[in-house]
């Protein structure tokens, strides 16, 4: 049975795999997801030897940057954010399998928040550096939207800290992307501590978490009367984009 599934630590979180297993039984795909947990990114190497029918996997938090020394090629794409979120499994005649790396968070991304943007939104915080900042990072600058990283340590001059978020930078950067796990099941508690006392109706704020549905980070954007969305339908929509790199005709 070919075999797809999701690298990263942890995964309780994650609706991939439900996604994934729905899809195939309703499409009468013979294919199964698992969830590959582990902390260490440097086992993805010995997962792809012991699952001879891995075809494909989608990468998560914390391994996006960590799996890239790992594989044999990324996409031009992949190259330029610096994160992977989906490995292409080449295998040909028993040889070495051939790793191919995607980002498909990009994707998703774009197609699930351009409906909301309007003509206002020239400017946008991005909280977080990880992996999957980047790839928002780089979608929001090819929309043509000035990008501020928002980070607990600053290491450069396009990076401001928390505390450093005043009521003149929250009124000129008025959409605000959760890039980091704050505010995930089961912590449903957390929050980036951005002051959202500074938001108004014309803010927008997206959050890449999507369990639970409205985050404590939403819910105080809402009573500011912000537009707010979660990234459950990024997750689907960087799903059918991996699953077309998983499967597209080998070179």
């Amino acid at each position: 049975m070919t075999t797809y599934g999701l690298l990263g630590f942890p995964l309780g979180h994650s609706f991939s795999k439900k996604y994934f297993t729905s899809r195939f039984e309703r499409e009468g795909i013979n294919a199964q997801y698992l969830n590959f947990e582990t902390p260490n990114a440097s086992e993805l190497l010995k997962i792809v030897a012991k699952n001879p029918e891995l075809k494909g996997l989608n990468v998560t938090i914390p391994h996006k940057k960590a799996v890239i020394p790992l594989l044999d090629s990324i996409s031009e794409q992949a190259r330029e954010i610096g994160a992977v979120n989906c490995i292409r499994i080449e295998r040909q005649n028993g040889g070495r399998p051939r790793l191919i790396g995607y980002n498909a968070d990009i994707i998703g991304f774009t197609r699930s928040i351009t409906p909301l943007l309007k003509p206002h939104h020239k400017r946008a915080l991005v909280l977080g550096t990880g992996g999957a900042s980047q790839a928002i990072s780089y979608g929001l600058k090819n929309m043509d939207i000035e990008v501020t990283h928002v980070s607990r340590t600053p290491q450069d001059k396009d990076t401001v800290s928390y505390s450093g978020l005043t009521s003149d930078i929250i009124k000129s950067h008025q959409v605000v992307v959760n890039c980091t796990p704050l505010g995930t099941w089961p912590n449903v508690d957390e929050c980036p501590p951005i002051p959202h006392e500074f938001l108004t109706p014309r803010h927008l704020l997206y959050d890449l978490v999507y369990n639970p549905e409205k985050t404590l980070f939403l819910k105080r954007g809402e009573e500011q009367g912000a537009t707010i969305k979660n990234g459950l339908e990024m997750l689907h929509l960087q799903a059918e984009a991996s699953y077309a790199f998983w499967n597209q005709p080998q070179n």
